[in-house]
């Protein structure tokens, strides 16, 4: 018997983050020790009153049947943090929950896209912002995302015939993987401009909570006309160390938001009770832990790249996210060949930029996911590599 699977498999590699764990643990098996800057999964502990809300839950044989919606009491913790974090106000029905915004934009395309469809995501971008809609059959392609424009996309660039057939558009500040924020005037000329064009604006808002050096981040939905044609993923993974609880809301444009809900209704059975009640705590409990966190994370974000800029590796400052991002040093060219060189010489692993789009290629990017002490360690390994010139 011959076995057949579908043709989108082909598009499918093995993912980077396996190949990169199967060359740490041959270099720790030599002995070397490995600085693990590679995957965004935050280190800090889960708050307390939050897992003292999922120990409760659990311990109530009730909440293992199947949850089928949202909890009214998470429906307004949603629209209470958005009204006072945001000052946004929300109504239930601009509301639906997700498992963690990954598997939102992977399934959000199902039910915006035909097939042909074109959707316009970021180049550098997270590379779900290209899964989710390929699955939908749309026409991915991509925006150029350059330095030169502070990584911010040039709309006036786009063609014409190309927009005329674009249902969808992914934005996502602070982005992962380049590290930027973008100003209030970018959402005030993106928003009318989607209109123009008839395109709806999915925007990924999982860093709002990371960002540096005294700004302060938004959600899209803050801006005028937004409700029109924007809607909003927010994670709780990132700004509440919430990550393997899969816990995100899809919020904004009623009828999309409700169109979305429609086809989760058909695939999943609602969120684990006990995850939802750890929700609530996490959203009606105090946030002084994420700013903590946040402030710490700048500790980080200043040790790394202050540290490889003084050794001579131009790495800049981080705005925004759990990461760090810049080129690869003169004289190499391959970023994956770069990042596996690293790590055998120094034990610092960091993630090629190729994986991130093409105009990744030849860049790499850091999780800011140790200690500080642990960061100069590495800073300090780097530099004894030799391979800085």
């Amino acid at each position: 018997m011959k076995l057949q699977v579908s043709e989108r498999m082909k598009d499918f590699e093995e993912g980077i983050f396996q190949l990169l764990n199967e060359k740490k643990e041959e270099v720790e098996k030599m002995g070397k020790k490995v600085y693990n800057l590679s995957v965004g999964t935050p280190d800090f502990p889960t708050e307390t009153h939050i897992m003292d809300a999922v120990i409760k839950a659990a311990e109530d044989p009730a909440n293992y049947k199947y949850a089928l919606k949202m909890l009214p009491e998470l429906t307004e913790s949603v629209i209470k943090r958005f009204q006072t974090r945001y000052h946004v106000i929300l109504s239930e029905k601009e509301i639906t929950d997700v498992y963690g915004s990954q598997e939102g934009i992977a399934h959000i395309g199902l039910s915006l896209c035909n097939p042909g469809d074109i959707v316009l995501v970021p180049d550098p971008g997270y590379p779900i912002f290209s899964i989710g809609p390929s699955l939908a059959m749309a026409d991915v392609r991509t925006y150029e995302l350059k330095p030169e424009n502070n990584y911010l996309p040039d709309l006036k660039s786009i063609d014409e015939e190309i927009l005329r057939k674009t249902r969808i558009m992914i934005v996502s500040y602070p982005l992962n993987p380049v590290c930027k924020i973008a100003p209030d005037s970018f959402y005030e000329e993106l928003i009318p401009w989607a209109q123009k064009h008839n395109i709806i604006i999915i925007h990924d808002n999982a860093y709002s909570d990371i960002i540096y050096d005294g700004h302060v981040g938004k959600s899209i939905l803050q801006f005028e006309g937004a409700k029109e044609n924007c809607i909003e993923f927010y994670s709780l993974s990132k700004s509440y160390n919430y990550t393997g609880a899969r816990v995100g809301f899809l919020v904004g444009n009623e009828y999309l938001v409700q169109n979305f809900k429609k086809l989760r209704s058909q695939i999943d059975y609602g969120t684990f009770l006990p995850v939802q009640y750890g929700a609530i705590a996490a959203l009606n409990g105090p946030d002084d832990g994420i700013k903590e966190r946040c402030a710490e994370y700048q500790k980080r974000r200043d040790a790394l790249c202050k540290g490889l800029r003084k050794i001579g590796w131009n790495i800049p400052d981080s705005e925004g996210t759990m990461f760090a991002w810049g080129k690869i040093p003169e004289g190499y060219t391959d970023d994956v060949a770069f990042v596996m060189e690293l790590l055998e010489k120094s034990g610092l692993l960091c993630t090629p930029g190729s994986s991130f789009g093409k105009l990744g290629k030849g860049h790499v990017r850091f999780a800011l996911t140790l200690p500080v002490e642990e960061i100069n360690e590495a800073v300090a390994a780097v530099a004894a590599s030799g391979m800085i010139k």
